[in-house]
């Protein structure tokens, strides 16, 4: 008997190794934020385990905008970001910058126009706005100077006849255009959620068009640092598939052009807690952000952007959208996880 009780003692000792053996430390990943509702699949992903089933802990710093990620994505400070594709972001791959468009994070559908132009009511109620037409020789505000705001204006004028000279474009952020509207500083502006929603409710603007102005605009993006796709390229697969399960669920969440699908709740729930609006309310009654579910990127509205961006001398290089954009991470995702199969 005494091999067989050497043998089971040998087992006891081998178990008793394993269970004591420290667990594999998660991997780190580095994500830049901006701080607002678009940011929600990663909110997702960490409140509900996503990342941490994935092996992956993650940090995050926020951003004004996504340009200012691009230093920090080009040097492997950040692993991840996401936020408006800009002239400046194809002006830095020009530069050497390798960094890579590789899913959805916000996007324009019909009923899911959260980012639009607004006209101040006082012109509407007048009759001096009635159609796009008659936006020639307005003050119009968007973000910035080769922004996806100034497309989308660009879109605008486009319908009502009109080129982007016809009308005097001036720069501020999304919040101060309330104040703007309020003060008659401007007479339009190319705006998101939640300013427009409270510009219209507090009675100082209008859509400027019943019809969705730009359907399809890829307004906001996940990026990758260079060094996250080839150095840690194993990771970067985990990331995605652990967003592209979080993105799913925010598109559970949509019905009828709002909040209010299945899992809509707890949704609300999560970006109250992350983000700086503390009012689940104000989420409800917002137009949120379309999103594909399978992450892919439109990559028709990158390019008609861009060529926005080019035909003003706003892009220097010969950078095409093709070398920005990686699908793969998101196509290899959905693989994995199957086809989208809504609840609502």
């Amino acid at each position: 008997m005494l091999p067989v009780l050497r043998l089971i003692a040998l087992g006891v000792a081998l178990a008793v190794g394993l269970s004591a053996a420290p667990a594999q430390a998660p991997e780190q990943v580095g994500i830049g934020l901006t701080d607002t509702s678009s940011d929600v699949a990663f909110f997702i992903a960490d409140k509900k385990g996503y990342f941490r089933n994935q092996g992956i802990a993650v940090t995050t710093t926020p951003f004004a905008s996504a340009a200012k990620m691009i230093a920090p994505l080009g040097t492997g400070q950040l692993d991840v970001g996401g936020g408006t594709v800009a002239a400046g972001l194809y002006n830095a791959v020009e530069r050497g910058i390798n960094i890579k468009i590789v899913a959805d994070k916000a996007s324009i559908k019909d009923g899911y126009e959260y980012s639009t132009l607004l006209v101040r009511k006082d012109l509407a109620d007048s009759g001096r706005y009635k159609d796009l037409a008659d936006l020639k020789g307005m003050t119009i505000a968007t973000a910035a100077q080769g922004a996806g705001s100034e497309s989308s204006l660009n879109e605008a004028l486009k319908k009502g006849g009109l080129k982007f000279s016809d009308v005097n474009v001036v720069y501020m952020g999304f919040p101060e255009m309330l104040a703007a509207f309020k003060n008659k500083g401007i007479d339009a502006g190319v705006t998101n959620e939640p300013t427009v929603t409270r510009s219209i409710s507090e009675g100082f603007a209008v859509r400027a068009s019943r019809n969705t102005i730009y359907p399809g605009q890829q307004t906001a993006v996940a990026l990758y640092a260079d060094e996250f796709i080839v150095k840690r390229r194993a990771v970067a697969q985990k990331f995605m598939s652990a967003y592209i399960r979080a993105l799913r669920d925010y598109n559970d969440a949509l019905k009828d052009g709002k909040l209010a699908g299945p899992g809509a709740d707890e949704i609300i729930a999560i970006l109250n807690e992350y983000t700086r609006i503390k009012d689940p309310a104000a989420y409800r009654e917002m137009t949120p952000f379309a999103a594909n579910p399978d992450g892919r990127v439109n990559t028709a509205s990158l390019k008609n952007d861009y060529d926005f961006y080019k035909q003003r001398g706003l892009i220097t290089g010969r950078v095409a959208v093709e070398q920005v954009v990686d699908n793969s991470f998101a196509d290899e995702a959905v693989r994995q996880l199957g086809a989208y199969q809504p609840k609502n």
